[in-house]
């Protein structure tokens, strides 16, 4: 009896309740509590690897996105005699209204545009007619009135076009590529096309931060990435990839524009340069 006990004490259980070895009996409740704590531990051990599985997952659905945008924007290159997309609406914060008007590669307000009108009315939709590649899987931000009230609806659009890649033709001191073939410094594997910004913080379609010779010493974010994929953002860029950029700083949103962050200069050198400084 004192062997069975030791090694055996589920036959043990049915001994004591019913007299004879054997016949089957409901779990006691030591062994029920034992399978749930069994259970809570591998729980424990599994959620944090599926959260960030999911996390990843996530990324990758964006930076899919991104990819087909850059496809898009090739095409567009390719019908029309290596001119790159215009790139040219920019959002006046003075006057609360689009600082130019005309032809873009997606126009409009995200944060209130209640329809998708400016993204099929974009110049690169044709080539792909998808609204839904416009706005990454992580982007959980909700449309606004035009006085600020929160509303239920998603955002349709969570990227931005580069001001290196035919902007605004008026602001001298963007300077920007007009014909692909003359991308080459950066050279068109490292000049970024699209980027993921972020949420507190787009506006327009145009994605601008000052050329090193504008501002001088002076460090400001006139747009701000996005810090929704874990500390990150995807970026495309000319050539037709795509990278995953983790943040040394998380990007918090405060002002439009922004002083850069203590300790967040490495990130904000490293957007710097990935765009086109200076007319040739």
């Amino acid at each position: 009896m004192k062997i069975i006990e030791l090694f055996n004490p589920v036959a043990t259980s049915q001994i004591r309740r019913n007299g004879e070895p054997g016949q089957p009996t409901a779990f006691t409740l030591i062994e029920l509590l034992v399978v749930i704590a069994i259970i809570a531990i591998l729980a424990g051990l599994l959620l944090p690897s599926l959260a960030k599985s999911k996390t990843q997952a996530i990324s990758v659905a964006c930076m899919n996105n991104l990819k087909q945008l850059q496809t898009c924007f090739h095409l567009y290159s390719g019908d029309n005699n290596d001119f790159l997309p215009p790139n040219n609406f920019i959002y006046d914060v003075a006057t609360q209204g689009p600082l130019k008007l005309g032809v873009s590669w997606c126009r409009g307000n995200t944060r209130t545009d209640n329809t998708t009108s400016n993204i099929e009315n974009g110049m690169l939709f044709q080539y792909n007619r998808s609204v839904a590649i416009y706005h990454c899987p992580a982007d959980k931000s909700v449309l606004e009135t035009p006085d600020g009230v929160k509303l239920t609806q998603p955002r349709t659009r969570s990227y931005n076009m580069s001001q290196s890649v035919n902007g605004e033709p008026e602001l001298t001191y963007i300077p920007c590529f007009k014909k692909f073939t003359q991308i080459n410094d950066p050279q068109p594997t490292r000049l970024f096309v699209f980027l993921d910004v972020h949420e507190d913080e787009i506006l327009d379609s145009l994605f601008g931060i000052p050329t090193k010779a504008f501002m001088g010493d002076q460090k400001v974010w006139w747009d701000l990435p996005a810090n929704r994929h874990n500390q990150a953002a995807n970026f495309s860029f000319a050539d037709g990839h795509v990278e995953h950029w983790r943040w040394v700083v998380p990007k918090i949103f405060r002002d439009l524009p922004q002083a850069v962050a203590s300790g967040e200069m490495v990130d904000y050198d490293r957007v710097q340069a990935a765009i086109r400084q200076t007319y040739d």
